[in-house]
C-alpha cells in the first residue's frame, strides 16, 4: 500500500465503504471539490479515482451531478477491450472460479471452417469452461484456437489464464478482436452448465481475435446469464 498511487488509495477507500455498506445503494458521493479537500488531492487525481470506481461498477457519474452508488452484484464487462476473464476477475475482485468442462482437438473440417472461414485448414483446440461467481455458474465460455498458432494448450493453463500463457510463454502479439453481441433464448446446453433459474435468456458474445500480424487465431463464444454483467463501451461522436 505504501507505494500505491493516490488515486488508487481514494478508489480503495470508497470501494471499502461501498462493500461494507457504509455508502449505500443510491447514496451520493461527496462533490469532487470535497473529495479533493478530504484527501489533499488534485482534481485530476480525484477524477481518475472516480473513473476507476465507475469502471468497476461501483458508481454512476453524470455531468454536473454527484456520483451515485450503484446496486452491487453486477460487473462492468468492457466490450471495446481484449480482457481475459482472469484479468477481469482480478480487476473487479469477483472471487470467480473456473471449471474446465472439456479440452480437446477438433479435426472435423466442416466444423473448423464454420468457425474460422472456408479457407481454414488444420486442427483447432476446443476449450469449454464454466465461470462461477458467488457460487453460481453464470458464464459458459467456448474457445477455439488454431493449432498452427497455439500448438500446445496445457490443462493447468486453462484453469488459470490462457492469455497470460499465450503472451508470456508463446510470445504471441495479440492485436485486436471483432465482437458481436446478441441476446438469445437459453439452450439445453446453457441449462445443463449454467444456473439459469429464473432466467430463460442469455447474452452471447462472439469474438474473432487476431494477432498483430492480422491472422485470425481464436474464436470465442461466451454465453452469459443476463443478470451479472453490464456490457460497457466508450462512444465518441464523429465530427
Amino acid at each position: 500500500m505504501g507505494n500505491e498511487s493516490k488515486y488508487r488509495k481514494i478508489f480503495r477507500s470508497f470501494q471499502e465503504d461501498i462493500e461494507k455498506n457504509v455508502l449505500k445503494e443510491g447514496e451520493k458521493l461527496p462533490a469532487e471539490g470535497k473529495i479533493m479537500e478530504i484527501y489533499g488531492a488534485s482534481r485530476d487525481t480525484v477524477r481518475k479515482a472516480l473513473n476507476l470506481l465507475e469502471y468497476n461498477g461501483y458508481i454512476q457519474k453524470a455531468r454536473g451531478k454527484a456520483a451515485v452508488v450503484l446496486p452491487r452484484g453486477q460487473y462492468n464487462f468492457p466490450i471495446s477491450e481484449i480482457t481475459s476473464f482472469q484479468e477481469l476477475n482480478q480487476m473487479m475482485g469477483m472471487g470467480a472460479e473456473t471449471e474446465v468442462e472439456n479440452l480437446g482437438i477438433v479435426t472435423d473440417k466442416k466444423q473448423i471452417r464454420e468457425l474460422f472461414g472456408r479457407d481454414m485448414d488444420g486442427e483447432v483446440f476446443e476449450l469449454i469452461r464454466i465461470r462461477s461467481v458467488d457460487g453460481e455458474r453464470i458464464i459458459l465460455d467456448k474457445d477455439y484456437f488454431k493449432r498452427s498458432v497455439v500448438p500446445n494448450l496445457p490443462l493447468s493453463v486453462c484453469r488459470k489464464s490462457v492469455y497470460e500463457y499465450l503472451e508470456k510463454d508463446l510470445q504471441l502479439k495479440i492485436g485486436y478482436a471483432a465482437k458481436e453481441i446478441t441476446v438469445q433464448m437459453a439452450t439445453e446446453e446453457d441449462r445443463k452448465f449454467l444456473d439459469m433459474a429464473p432466467y430463460d435468456m442469455v447474452v452471447v458474445v462472439k469474438s474473432y481475435t487476431y494477432l498483430a500480424s492480422n491472422e485470425l487465431f481464436q474464436f470465442t463464444e461466451s454465453r452469459h446469464r443476463p443478470d451479472k454483467f453490464r456490457f460497457v463501451d466508450l462512444a465518441k461522436r464523429k465530427l
